[in-house]
C-alpha cells in the first residue's frame, strides 16, 4: 500500500511540474557532458601534445562541476518548496488521517528518490547520446580524419553524476522535510498566504528606479570605457552597480505598473486588461529580487554564451597558414637527413625540402674598454630616420632621452615597434643565407631574392612580431624606397655599406617554435660564410606535405603517418601537429568552460522564472474563480494568464538583453570576443541566439500549458464556459 502510494504520488508530481523534472534531465544530462570530456575524441587527440594541460583542464572541469551542483542544489531546494507547497492539504490529510510525520518525511523522500532515479536515467541517456554528438562535431571542425571515432562511455563521469545528483537532492529534502515536519496540521490545512504587498509611495518608488538606472549607467560607463583599468577592481566594482542598478530597477518598476494600469481607463474597459496588470505588477513587487537575480543570471548566460560563440569561430583560423610554411621541421645532421628525406618510406610525404642556415653574427673582433665585443653592425642612419618617423609625442621623449624603454606591441607605431625590435636584434644580430630563404619563397610560390653583393634583407619574425602586417609596412618600406632612390646606404656591416631590399614575404622559418627569433639579416651566401660564428650556427630541414596528399587525405592523417616515421627515425623534429594542438586546446578549453556555463545560468533562470510564476498562480487561483462567478469566460482567463507569463519572462530578459549588449560590445573593443569578418559568424551567431531564443520559449509554453492545465480544472465552476 505504502509502496503503490509513493509511486502515485511521484507519477504526478513529475506530471504536474514537468518544468522541473525536465530541468533535473537536463542538469543530470550537463554533468555527464562536463565529466566525460576526457573521453572525448579531441581531448585524446590533445593529450598527445599538451597532456599537461589538457590534465589541468579536466581538473578545472571537476571544480565547474562541484560549482554547477552548488548552483542546482538552490534550484532544487526552491522547485521541491514550490511542490511541498502545492501539496500542503494533502500532507495535512494524511496528518488527519492518523501517518506520523516520521512517516511522511520517508514519503517524501522515497518519492524523491524515484523521481531522481527516472530524472537520472534520463539524463544519462541524453548526456550520452550528446556527449558523442559534441565529440563528432569538434573533430569535424578541426579536421576530419583526426581519429577514427569509437563510442566511448565513461564510467567515472557516470558514477560521480549520481553521487553529486543524489546528494544535493538528498540534502534539499531533508532541509524541507524538517521544514515540515515543525508545521502543525492546521497550518498544512490552512495554507498561509502571503502578507499583502506593500506598493510603498510613488516617489519612493521612482526613487527606486532613478537610482536603479544612475547605477546601471555608471556600470555601463566602467564596462564601456574603464575595462581595462586596475585589473579586476572596477570590473568588481561594474557587477556590483550593475547587481544593484538592476535590483532596484525591477524593484521600483514593478511597484510602479500600478500607475499604468490607473492610467489604461479605456483599455482596462475591455477584457481583463486591469487584473492582467495587476497581477503582472505583483507577481514582481513580492518577489522583485528573485526577479532582478534571474535578470543577473539571464546577462551572464548571454555573455558567456557569446563569448564561447566567438571562440568557437576561431577554429577557423586553425588552419590559417599565413605565417607557417612548413609541416615538419627536423634538426639533426644534415648529411644524415637529407637521404632519410629522400628513402622510401619518406619520399610520399616530403615535397618542398629546404635546408635552413643560421647563426649570430661574429663578434670575436675588437673590445672596448670594458672589454665588451664592438657591434660589426652600424645602423645609425637607418635609427635616424624611423625616429624621424615616429609621432612626435613619441619621438620628443626619445629625443631628450626619457624614453629608455618601451614595449614591443601592436597597439604601437610601426616605427617605435621597429626600433625596439632592433634594438634587441642588431649587436649581434642572426643571420640567414640567401639560399636558405629563397627555398622558404619558393615553397610559397613567390620570386627569389636574387640579393647584390652590397644588398641585404631585413626579415622578421611574424610568429614573435606584434605587428599586423610584416609584409606591407608602410613607415619601412618609404624610408628605404627614399633611400634607394637617393642612393643612400642606411645600414653597415664590418665596414662594408649595404643597401636594404624593401618588401620580403615574411614566414615562419620552421613548423613551430624551434627557432625563436624575432628578427635577422638575410645575406648573400658568400657573406654569410665569411661573417657567421661557426659556434652559433645550426642548421634544419623542413618539409611540406604534399599538396596531392592533402587533397587526397585531408592535412591530419598524411601529418600524423609522417610523424610516426619520425618518431621511429631518432631524429628530433617538430610539426605543426603541435602548433595546431596548441591553438585548438585554448579553443576547446575556452569554449567548453564559458558555453557549458552560459546554459547552465541560462536554465536556472528559466526555470526560476517559471517555478516562480506558478507558485504565484497557485496563491492567487482563488481569484479566477472568483472570475468566472462573475462572468469571465475560460478563454478570456487563459488570454490573461498567457500575457502574464510573456511579461513575466520579457521583463528580467529585456533589461537582461541591454545589459548584455553593453557587455558584449566592451569584450569585442577589448578582443575578449573576437568580431571578426567571417563567413561562419553569422550562421554560427544565429544558431546560439536561436538557442537561447527557443530556450527561454520553451520554457514559457510549459509555463502557459501547466497554467492552462489549473484554469481548466475550474471547469466545475458555474459561468466558466
Amino acid at each position: 500500500m505504502f509502496s503503490r502510494l509513493v509511486f502515485r504520488n511521484a507519477k504526478r508530481s513529475r506530471k504536474e511540474n514537468a518544468i522541473y523534472f525536465a530541468t533535473l534531465v537536463t542538469a543530470v544530462a550537463s554533468f555527464y557532458i562536463i565529466l566525460s570530456l576526457g573521453k572525448q575524441d579531441v581531448i585524446i587527440f590533445l593529450r598527445e601534445f599538451e597532456s599537461d594541460a589538457i590534465d589541468k583542464l579536466l581538473a578545472e572541469m571537476r571544480i565547474v562541476y562541484l560549482f554547477a551542483l552548488f548552483l542546482l542544489f538552490f534550484l532544487v531546494l526552491f522547485a521541491n518548496r514550490y511542490q511541498l507547497n502545492r501539496r500542503s492539504k494533502e500532507f495535512g490529510l494524511y496528518l488527519m488521517l492518523g501517518m506520523r510525520k516520521e512517516r511522511l518525511i520517508v514519503q517524501l523522500l522515497a518519492e524523491g528518490l524515484m523521481t531522481s532515479i527516472l530524472a537520472l536515467a534520463g539524463g544519462l541517456l541524453v548526456g550520452g547520446f550528446l556527449a558523442e554528438i559534441i565529440s563528432l562535431t569538434v573533430s569535424k571542425l578541426v579536421g576530419q580524419g583526426i581519429i577514427g571515432h569509437q563510442f566511448s562511455l565513461s564510467v567515472e563521469a557516470i558514477i560521480f553524476t549520481i553521487l553529486g545528483f543524489l546528494l544535493i537532492q538528498f540534502i534539499a529534502l531533508v532541509m524541507l522535510g524538517g521544514r515540515l515536519f515543525q508545521q502543525e496540521v492546521h497550518q498544512l490545512l490552512y495554507e498561509q498566504m502571503d502578507k499583502k504587498t506593500d506598493m510603498g509611495h510613488v516617489k519612493g518608488n521612482a526613487l527606486h528606479v532613478g537610482l536603479g538606472s544612475v547605477l546601471l549607467g555608471v556600470a555601463y560607463w566602467i564596462v564601456l570605457y574603464r575595462f581595462a583599468d586596475f585589473g579586476g577592481l572596477l570590473l568588481f566594482a561594474a557587477l556590483l552597480f550593475g547587481s544593484l542598478g538592476t535590483i532596484l530597477f525591477i524593484r521600483g518598476f514593478g511597484k510602479l505598473l500600478g500607475i499604468w494600469a490607473s492610467l489604461s481607463k479605456r483599455k482596462s474597459m475591455k477584457g481583463l486588461h486591469t487584473f492582467t496588470l495587476r497581477q503582472f505588477q505583483e507577481n514582481v513587487a513580492n518577489r522583485s529580487t528573485a526577479v532582478a537575480v534571474t535578470s543577473i543570471l539571464l546577462t551572464l548566460s548571454i555573455i558567456l554564451i557569446a563569448n564561447g560563440a566567438s571562440t568557437i569561430l576561431s577554429l577557423d583560423s586553425l588552419y590559417n597558414r599565413d605565417s607557417s610554411v612548413y609541416d615538419f621541421t627536423i634538426h639533426g645532421d644534415s648529411q644524415k637527413v637529407e637521404p632519410f628525406l629522400a628513402s622510401e618510406k619518406m619520399r610520399p610525404y616530403v615535397e618542398d625540402s629546404n635546408l635552413l642556415e643560421m647563426g649570430k653574427i661574429n663578434d670575436q673582433g675588437e673590445r672596448a674598454e670594458d672589454g665588451m665585443p664592438l657591434s660589426l653592425v652600424d645602423w645609425s642612419k637607418l635609427k635616424e630616420q624611423l625616429i624621424l618617423a615616429l609621432p612626435s609625442h613619441y619621438k620628443e621623449p626619445l629625443l631628450s632621452g626619457e624614453m629608455q624603454s618601451y614595449d614591443i606591441s601592436s597597439e604601437n607605431p610601426e616605427a617605435l615597434n621597429l626600433l625596439g625590435v632592433l634594438e634587441m636584434d642588431t649587436t649581434t644580430p642572426y643571420l640567414i643565407p640567401e639560399s636558405s630563404y629563397n627555398g622558404l619563397l619558393t615553397a610559397i610560390g613567390e620570386q627569389p631574392l636574387n640579393l647584390d653583393s652590397d644588398e641585404i634583407a631585413l626579415y622578421f619574425n611574424p610568429d614573435f612580431v606584434p605587428m599586423e602586417n610584416l609584409e606591407r609596412m608602410p613607415v619601412l618600406e618609404s624610408i628605404l624606397d627614399k633611400a634607394a632612390k637617393e642612393g643612400q646606404r642606411l645600414l653597415s656591416i664590418d665596414n662594408q655599406d649595404l643597401f636594404i631590399r624593401p618588401s620580403i614575404p615574411m614566414r615562419g622559418l620552421v613548423a613551430d617554435r624551434s627557432v625563436e627569433i624575432f628578427s635577422a639579416f638575410i645575406v648573400t651566401d658568400r657573406m654569410f660564410e665569411q661573417l657567421v660564428n661557426k659556434e652559433t650556427y645550426v642548421s634544419y630541414w623542413n618539409f611540406r606535405i604534399p599538396q596531392k596528399l592533402q587533397e587526397q587525405q585531408g592535412l591530419m592523417k598524411p601529418l600524423m603517418e609522417a610523424r610516426d616515421v619520425l618518431t621511429t627515425s631518432g631524429f628530433p623534429f617538430e610539426s605543426y601537429l603541435q602548433n595546431f594542438g596548441r591553438r585548438l586546446f585554448y579553443v576547446v578549453a575556452g569554449s567548453y568552460t564559458v558555453l557549458y556555463m552560459g546554459f547552465l545560468f541560462l536554465i536556472i533562470a528559466c526555470t526560476v522564472l517559471a517555478l516562480q510564476f506558478l507558485t504565484q498562480m497557485k496563491q492567487t487561483g482563488g481569484r479566477y474563480v472568483t472570475l468566472s462567478m462573475l462572468g469571465a469566460k475560460r478563454d478570456q482567463m487563459k488570454k490573461s494568464m498567457h500575457t502574464q507569463v510573456l511579461c513575466a519572462f520579457m521583463l528580467p530578459m529585456s533589461l537582461a538583453c541591454v545589459s548584455a549588449a553593453v557587455g558584449i560590445r566592451a569584450m569585442i573593443s577589448f578582443v575578449v570576443i573576437r568580431f571578426e569578418d567571417d563567413p561562419l559568424l553569422y550562421p554560427i551567431a544565429f544558431a546560439f541566439a536561436c538557442i537561447v531564443i527557443a530556450t527561454v520559449a520553451i520554457y514559457g509554453v510549459a509555463v502557459a500549458r501547466s497554467a492552462d492545465h489549473e484554469i481548466d480544472k475550474l471547469r466545475w465552476k458555474p459561468n466558466i464556459d
